[in-house]
Order: C-alpha cells, then structure tokens, then sequence
C-alpha cells in the first residue's frame, strides 16, 4: 500500500495589519466624515500621527477652500452615486499650509455602515516638475516667438537693402552702359555693351526677386489677400500646379504681425505642397466669419498620414507656434476627398491686443 498523503502545512495569517502599516501611501477610512482609521503615511501627509488624525473631522483636515467640495465628494461615494472616485486635492497641514495629495477612495462597508476606504499620495513633487515644465515651455515659445521677430525684422532689413542698395547700384550699371552703347562706333562694342545691359537687367530681376522672397512688399503696401496671391501664382509657375485662390475682398482685421504670420504659413504650406503632396491643384481660400478671419490651403495630393499629425515636423511645429504667437489657432487634417487641408484662424487684431 501507498502511504497516506502528508498532511498540509498549517495555513498561516498574513499580516495584513504589518503590510498597510508599512505600506508607501497613505491609507484610510473615513465615516460619518470622521477618519476612523488611518496609517501612518497618511497622517503623515498633514503632519499629525495617526493617533491625534483619528477622529478628526474631514474640515479639519482640509483647506477651507476645498472643504465643501473634498465633503461633497465624500457623500457622493458613501451614498453610492459615484461609488469610486479619484482626484487631485489638498490637505491642511497641522503647521497652518495646504499640502497637495492625490486621493483614490472607494464605498466599502466598515463595521455594518457605509464608508470611503482608499489611499493618499503627495503629488508636491509631481506638481512642481509640472510647474516647471510649463514654466520651461513658456520660455521656449518666448524664445521662438523672439526669433521669429527678429528674422523677420533682418528680413526686412535685407530686402530693403537688396531693393534700395544693390538694386539702385545695379540700375545705374544698366543705365551707363546704355549711354555707352549709344557712343561706341563698332558693332562689337556695341554688342559687349549690350550683353552689359542684358546682364545688369538679369541681376536687377534676381535681386528684386531675392528681395521679395525675403519680405514680400506687396504685403507691406497691398495687405495679404494680394500678397498670398501673388505667392500662389509663382508656385504654379514654378511647379506646374493648377492653383486657385476665393479670397474676401474685405478689409482684414489683423495687424502686421498676423499679417507676416498668415503669409509664412502659406508660405511653408505650399513649400511641403510642392515636397511630398504630390498634388495637381491647390485651392486657397480667405473669408471673414464676423470679426475672424478663417484661412485654409487645401491640395489634392497623397494626403497626411496619422503619424504625421502625432509626430509632426519642425515645419508643422513652426507654423502651429506662429499661429499662437499671434492669438491664432492652426489645423492641419486630411481632406474629406483626399489630399491635406490647412486651417488658420485669426481672431481680430484688438482682440489679440486686449488679451496680451
């Protein structure tokens, strides 16, 4: 015969008692408003032990500013209307300061009535890196928006110099070489002067054009429906896209500033048109909706890709932050047909200047 089995070993009990004593948040149970138990991590977060916490009332443990809604939320779970939740909130310490905990409690049934049991942690930390990391977001879209002031300013600078400088310099070139041509005897001083004239006429063209690509005068003396304009129509000569532009003939209620703004945008969105869209037709479209101006680049190429939208480019970056630099908002999402569709909104210029 086999032998008999070998009796289990005894169960024993596990120290549930030593496990919430030693545990690294805080623990407690709360009834009739009253913390009935708590360990101590939990007392430690407003500075008492847990013998002087239990029996506290919830008020006495909370910034009067918080007290009704922390009592609020407690009622919500006792009655069952809400029966778990989980919240940032504060505390009151003992030594007079608010403490920020973050609380998930739940209804539990302690010693046959209703009541919240759960956990506490200090979110202090948490709630400082998240300070900072805003503080240090803010700095850097202060950083860019500055940059973007000051290339735009060098921009204009350059532009008026390459305009009035280089050009003038060049156009007198042009004009003495004509006068020459028009005292030389020999035909092939003539033709060395003409060949002057024609060269003097190409780099008036390319400094004009370099002075345009780097700040547009049109939209300095016209504003920036005539400006915009004038941008598609050299993108479809340049690339051979069919463009069309629906633009409101209305005064614009933007400033300077929105203005550059909404013409770089553009700017940038036909530069990514023309690198991977691959697209036959651009539309540009510029209404008022009241006081706020809705501008959208739409194309009918390959589209935009959800992983492009979640991990977008420096360009999409860049254009979404001069939106904001200027109290606009900028959408970029695939077209109800195909392609990419660009929305700008700009809300009027005194608008942006009472919020700043």
């Amino acid at each position: 015969m086999s032998p008999p089995p070998s009796a289990a070993p005894p169960r024993e009990d596990i120290p549930f008692d030593a496990m919430v004593e030693q545990s690294l948040v805080g623990i407690y149970v709360i009834q009739d408003e009253v913390v009935q138990y708590a360990n101590a991590v939990f007392a430690g977060l407003t500075g008492h032990t847990p013998a002087e916490i239990v029996g506290m009332h919830i008020r006495d443990l909370t910034p009067p500013w918080r007290s009704e809604e922390n009592l609020q939320r407690i009622r919500q779970r006792v009655s069952g209307e809400v029966p778990s939740m989980r919240f940032r909130t504060q505390g009151w310490h003992k030594d007079g300061y608010p403490v920020d905990v973050e609380v998930h409690g739940s209804r539990v049934v302690f010693r046959g009535r209703p009541a919240v049991a759960g956990v506490a942690v200090s979110i202090a930390e948490n709630l400082r890196y998240e300070h900072d990391l805003l503080h240090s977001r803010e700095q850097l879209r202060a950083l860019a928006a500055s940059i973007n002031e000051d290339r735009e300013r060098q921009r204009r600078h350059m532009a008026r110099e390459l305009h009035d400088v280089l050009g003038g310099i060049l156009t007198s070139i042009k004009l003495d070489a004509a006068r020459m041509r028009r005292r030389l005897d020999r035909d092939e001083n003539r033709e060395i002067a003409d060949g002057i004239v024609d060269l003097a006429g190409n780099a008036i063209e390319a400094v004009r054009q370099m002075s345009e690509s780097l700040h547009p005068s049109l939209l300095d003396h016209l504003g920036l429906v005539p400006a915009v304009t004038r941008q598609l129509e050299l993108f479809a000569a340049r690339h051979g896209i069919e463009c069309g532009v629906d633009a409101t003939a209305s005064p614009l209620p933007i400033n300077a500033a929105q203005g550059i703004a909404a013409y770089r945008i553009v700017q940038e969105a036909l530069t990514n048109i023309a690198r991977h869209a691959s697209a036959t037709r651009v539309q540009l479209a510029i209404r008022l909706d009241g006081r706020v101006l809705h501008l959208a680049v739409a194309d009918n190429g390959r589209g935009i890709l959800p992983a492009e939208l979640e991990q977008p480019s420096i360009g999409l970056v860049g254009m979404r932050e001069r939106a904001r630099e200027v109290g606009g908002h900028l959408e970029i999402s695939p077209g109800l047909d195909g392609g990419t569709v660009l929305r700008l909104m700009l809300p009027p210029a005194e608008e942006r200047a009472a919020h700043d």
